[in-house]
């Protein structure tokens, strides 16, 4: 269907070796440790070179952040008023980009990534605790609380760029992974003041996919949405991403979707005005003015839904479209997932908290979100939750991973999990579960595997009783990044499931294999965690 790039053949490599693999990821959690005394965090490859750190508005400048200043050569700035919500503080309005204060150290995925991020972090989180780190994953969701205070929500990530945007929401299951490990407190009582204050901070951040924007028309369920226009400043780097996507379409023009303009290559002050309403402001986007191929470029409707597409974190992939162009149109499986069991949690933390009033509110919208789901996203004829585009009433075809969210966040039947289960095999391949079963050549579909999702995938395998699957699964998956390790000396943050290593070519966008790599060290470790667990429930047996 798609023109893909093919691995490379396989290379004679070293042996895996899963002790050498544990070692590096023991190591790693140093090297991607960032704070705002150290020079390395400040600095961002995807747009500048020069260093800028924005603090709130209202916020006393730290003294070591003034040292960091001095030391670093850092230009040290406030946001122009304080931000209540996404949206308030627009990007554009800074003049330059920079890194957002965070008062606590944090992790980072690695590579081009040089921030704190909004879902990679609870899966670093688990692997945090699973490493006996604890004091690092709890301050890092404490920068969530502080992002969500100062900065409107949980963010993309803690640069000036992403304030007009969140991620997937996973905050509710970061703060239950800290609270329930014994080790982050030092008693009960600073446990439980922590968590009255957590729960205050989720129900805030909550708030934010209740908002109208983030409404998928009339379904009750939630969508992605990027409060943002235009194409995103963080492709400053890739100056290609969006002309490769005209050049494909005009290629494809049964794909385009609506989401090609016809311009011209040198337009007046007229056509500029004119394409800062249809598809975005070149004056003042440089990113945007290089977007043009043949007279072509891209619509309004588009952008909104390559930014929205960042928001679900799946970028980019051709689940949403051509390029998923029209996230912002579908009410997804993932995001209403990860809504359930945040109000789930929500409910929980609030019995807990000796709140019965608060419980019954957050269990009537798990109830509410679970019905919705049902009557939108179940598709029985099919056996699988699937994303439902409310624009034109009609329920995706398209085969992701995204099918076994449910399970994970409990959503699910009994009988529903057994049809989705049924359909393992549809995204299984030797090295793990890939993303889709279309071959698209983009980095989040066939045939990549990646450690978030097929760590959502085989805890909800595990949750649901499937246990042998989710066993199955991980031994293939921390095989995969054994490979890796072995041939290349360190992990990625994808792999090539189809081929069981890290022979990973992108068509476009975000072409590059990043090393590190948070969100896989972690999930290696509460795979071998649960690989161990089960090898020593059958030496009991």
């Amino acid at each position: 269907m798609i023109v893909t790039a093919n691995p490379s053949p396989a290379h004679s490599t070293p042996a895996p070796n899963p002790a050498a693999t544990l070692a590096y990821i023991h190591e790693t959690w140093n090297t991607l440790t960032r704070s705002m005394t150290d020079c390395h965090s400040l600095v961002d490859s995807k747009v500048t070179t020069r260093p800028v750190l924005y603090l709130p508005a209202d916020f006393t400048t730290p003294d070591e952040v003034m040292k960091t200043a001095e030391h670093c050569g850092v230009t040290i700035r406030r946001l122009p008023r304080p931000i209540h919500k996404l949206g308030d503080v627009m990007p554009e309005e800074m003049g330059e980009n920079g890194l957002l204060y965070l008062p606590r150290p944090y992790i980072v995925p690695g590579g081009r990534f040089n921030e704190m991020y909004g879902w990679d972090s609870y899966f670093i989180i688990l692997g945090l605790v699973a490493d006996h780190r604890a004091e690092m994953a709890r301050n890092m969701v404490d920068n969530f609380f502080f992002e969500i205070e100062h900065y409107g929500a949980t963010l993309n990530a803690n640069r000036t760029y992403y304030l007009t945007r969140s991620q997937a929401p996973f905050l509710t299951s970061m703060i239950r992974a800290v609270y329930e490990d014994p080790s982050a407190f030092s008693s009960r009582h600073e446990a439980d003041k922590w968590l009255a204050k957590a729960y205050e901070m989720a129900e805030k951040d909550h708030a934010t996919w209740m908002r109208p924007e983030h409404r998928a028309g009339n379904t009750g369920l939630a969508r992605y949405y990027d409060y943002g226009s235009g194409p995103v400043p963080e492709m400053a780097d890739d100056s290609t991403y969006y002309p490769d996507i005209i050049r494909w379409l005009l290629a494809h023009p049964d794909q385009d979707h609506g989401f090609l303009e016809k311009s011209v290559e040198h337009p007046d002050e007229a056509e500029i005005e004119r394409l800062r309403r249809t598809s975005c402001d070149i004056t003042r986007s440089a990113v945007c003015a290089s977007a043009v191929v043949k007279g072509y470029r891209l619509t309004r409707d588009f952008y909104e839904g390559d930014r929205a597409m960042r928001e679900s974190g799946f970028d980019p992939s051709f689940r949403f479209e051509a390029f998923s162009g029209a996230t912002h149109h579908y009410a997804p499986v993932c995001l209403n997932s990860l809504l359930f069991r945040y109000e789930e949690d929500l409910a929980h933390f609030a019995h807990l908290l000796g709140r019965p009033q608060d419980a019954k509110h957050w269990s009537a919208m798990a109830n509410r979100r679970r019905v919705d789901m049902n009557r939108f996203l179940w598709r029985a004829d099919q056996g699988v939750f699937a994303d439902y585009d409310f624009i034109h009433n009609r329920s995706s075809h398209y085969a992701y991973i995204s099918w076994f969210y449910p399970l994970w966040a409990g959503v699910a039947t009994r009988s529903q999990a057994a049809s989705i289960v049924h359909h393992l095999g549809v995204i299984e391949r030797p090295g793990g579960l890939s993303m889709s079963a279309t071959n698209t050549g983009l980095q989040w579909d066939e045939p990549f595997g990646w450690a978030p999702t097929n760590w959502v995938a085989v805890a909800g395998l595990d949750a649901s009783g499937y246990r042998e699957d989710a066993l199955r699964i991980a031994r293939k998956f921390t095989a995969t990044i054994d490979r890796g390790y072995a041939q290349d000396g360190t992990i990625l943050e994808k792999y090539n499931v189809a081929a069981g290593d890290s022979s990973v070519h992108v068509l476009t966008g975000y072409k590059a294999n990043q090393i590190g790599f948070g969100w896989s060290n972690a999930v290696y470790l509460k795979m071998t965690e649960m690989m161990h667990r089960a090898a020593g429930s059958h030496a009991a047996d």
